[in-house]
Protein backbone atom coordinates (compact mmCIF):
# COMPACT_ATOMS: atom_id res chain seq x y z
CA UNK A 1 0.00 0.00 0.00
CA UNK A 2 1.43 3.69 -1.11
CA UNK A 3 1.65 5.89 1.43
CA UNK A 4 2.28 9.51 1.13
CA UNK A 5 2.91 11.77 4.50
CA UNK A 6 3.41 15.28 4.11
CA UNK A 7 5.01 17.64 7.00
CA UNK A 8 6.28 20.82 7.80
CA UNK A 9 3.05 23.29 7.37
CA UNK A 10 2.19 25.51 10.22
CA UNK A 11 1.40 29.38 10.69
CA UNK A 12 3.89 32.10 9.47
CA UNK A 13 3.84 35.78 8.89
CA UNK A 14 3.87 37.22 5.34
CA UNK A 15 7.24 36.93 4.20
CA UNK A 16 8.67 34.34 5.98
CA UNK A 17 9.62 30.93 5.08
CA UNK A 18 8.17 27.38 5.51
CA UNK A 19 9.76 24.29 3.95
CA UNK A 20 7.33 21.28 3.32
CA UNK A 21 8.42 17.85 2.92
CA UNK A 22 6.75 14.62 1.61
CA UNK A 23 7.86 10.62 2.77
CA UNK A 24 6.65 8.58 -0.09
CA UNK A 25 6.35 4.48 0.42
CA UNK A 26 7.20 3.75 -2.80
CA UNK A 27 9.20 0.95 -3.86
CA UNK A 28 10.78 2.28 -6.72
CA UNK A 29 10.44 6.19 -5.78
CA UNK A 30 12.32 7.33 -8.80
CA UNK A 31 9.74 5.66 -11.62
CA UNK A 32 7.40 8.72 -10.19
CA UNK A 33 6.89 12.12 -10.93
CA UNK A 34 6.50 14.02 -7.87
CA UNK A 35 3.90 16.84 -7.71
CA UNK A 36 2.50 19.23 -4.92
CA UNK A 37 -0.82 20.88 -5.08
CA UNK A 38 -2.85 22.95 -2.85
CA UNK A 39 -6.28 23.68 -2.07
CA UNK A 40 -7.39 27.07 -0.55
CA UNK A 41 -10.67 27.20 1.55
CA UNK A 42 -13.63 27.56 -1.15
CA UNK A 43 -11.26 27.24 -4.18
CA UNK A 44 -10.45 24.21 -6.29
CA UNK A 45 -7.16 22.41 -6.06
CA UNK A 46 -4.36 23.80 -8.02
CA UNK A 47 -0.96 22.73 -9.43
CA UNK A 48 2.14 24.28 -7.18
CA UNK A 49 5.11 22.41 -8.62
CA UNK A 50 5.87 19.41 -9.96
CA UNK A 51 9.54 17.55 -10.13
CA UNK A 52 10.57 14.54 -12.60
CA UNK A 53 11.60 11.26 -11.36
CA UNK A 54 15.25 11.91 -11.69
CA UNK A 55 15.29 15.31 -10.43
CA UNK A 56 16.24 16.86 -13.10
CA UNK A 57 13.19 18.51 -14.54
CA UNK A 58 10.65 20.74 -12.88
CA UNK A 59 8.29 22.33 -13.35
CA UNK A 60 6.23 25.45 -11.38
CA UNK A 61 2.82 27.34 -11.45
CA UNK A 62 3.42 31.16 -12.56
CA UNK A 63 3.19 31.86 -8.63
CA UNK A 64 5.16 30.13 -7.36
CA UNK A 65 8.35 30.78 -9.67
CA UNK A 66 11.03 33.27 -7.99
CA UNK A 67 9.50 32.07 -4.64
CA UNK A 68 8.84 28.03 -4.07
CA UNK A 69 11.46 25.20 -5.11
CA UNK A 70 10.49 21.84 -5.27
CA UNK A 71 13.65 19.08 -4.72
CA UNK A 72 13.32 15.20 -4.21
CA UNK A 73 16.30 12.91 -2.49
CA UNK A 74 15.50 9.48 -4.25
CA UNK A 75 18.03 7.93 -1.95
CA UNK A 76 15.40 8.76 1.05
CA UNK A 77 12.22 8.84 -0.77
CA UNK A 78 11.33 12.39 0.15
CA UNK A 79 10.16 15.06 -2.15
CA UNK A 80 10.71 18.76 -0.81
CA UNK A 81 9.14 22.29 -1.58
CA UNK A 82 11.29 25.13 0.11
CA UNK A 83 8.44 28.21 -0.20
CA UNK A 84 9.81 31.83 0.32
CA UNK A 85 8.37 35.25 0.68
CA UNK A 86 5.17 33.53 1.53
CA UNK A 87 1.86 35.70 0.89
CA UNK A 88 -1.49 35.33 2.53
CA UNK A 89 -2.39 33.90 -0.38
CA UNK A 90 -0.43 31.02 0.05
CA UNK A 91 -2.87 29.84 2.87
CA UNK A 92 -3.48 26.26 1.88
CA UNK A 93 -4.07 22.80 2.19
CA UNK A 94 -0.50 21.60 0.39
CA UNK A 95 -1.04 18.36 -1.04
CA UNK A 96 2.11 15.99 -2.53
CA UNK A 97 1.44 13.53 -4.87
CA UNK A 98 3.05 10.91 -6.86
CA UNK A 99 2.70 10.32 -10.83
CA UNK A 100 4.02 7.09 -12.59
CA UNK A 101 6.42 8.60 -14.48
CA UNK A 102 5.65 8.71 -18.56
CA UNK A 103 7.17 9.71 -21.50
CA UNK A 104 5.54 12.83 -21.85
CA UNK A 105 7.34 14.11 -18.52
CA UNK A 106 5.96 15.95 -15.70
CA UNK A 107 3.06 17.55 -15.64
CA UNK A 108 0.19 20.31 -13.93
CA UNK A 109 -2.57 18.26 -14.37
CA UNK A 110 -3.88 16.70 -11.21
CA UNK A 111 -5.87 13.82 -12.68
CA UNK A 112 -2.93 12.09 -13.97
CA UNK A 113 -1.51 11.84 -10.28
CA UNK A 114 -2.03 8.31 -9.14
CA UNK A 115 -0.85 8.60 -5.47
CA UNK A 116 -2.15 11.61 -2.27
CA UNK A 117 -0.97 12.58 0.59
CA UNK A 118 -3.49 13.99 3.21
CA UNK A 119 -2.24 16.90 2.80
CA UNK A 120 -0.76 19.60 5.16
CA UNK A 121 -2.01 23.51 6.27
CA UNK A 122 -0.32 26.44 5.64
CA UNK A 123 -1.51 29.80 7.10
CA UNK A 124 -0.20 32.60 6.32
CA UNK A 125 -0.64 35.61 8.73
CA UNK A 126 -1.03 39.34 7.17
Amino acid sequence: QVHLVESGGGLVQTGGSLRLSCAASLRTFNSYHMGWFRQAPGKEREFVAAISGTGTSTHYADFAKGRFTISRDNAKNVVGLQMNSLKPEDTAVYYCAAETAKAMGVTDRSSEYDYWGQGTQVTVSS
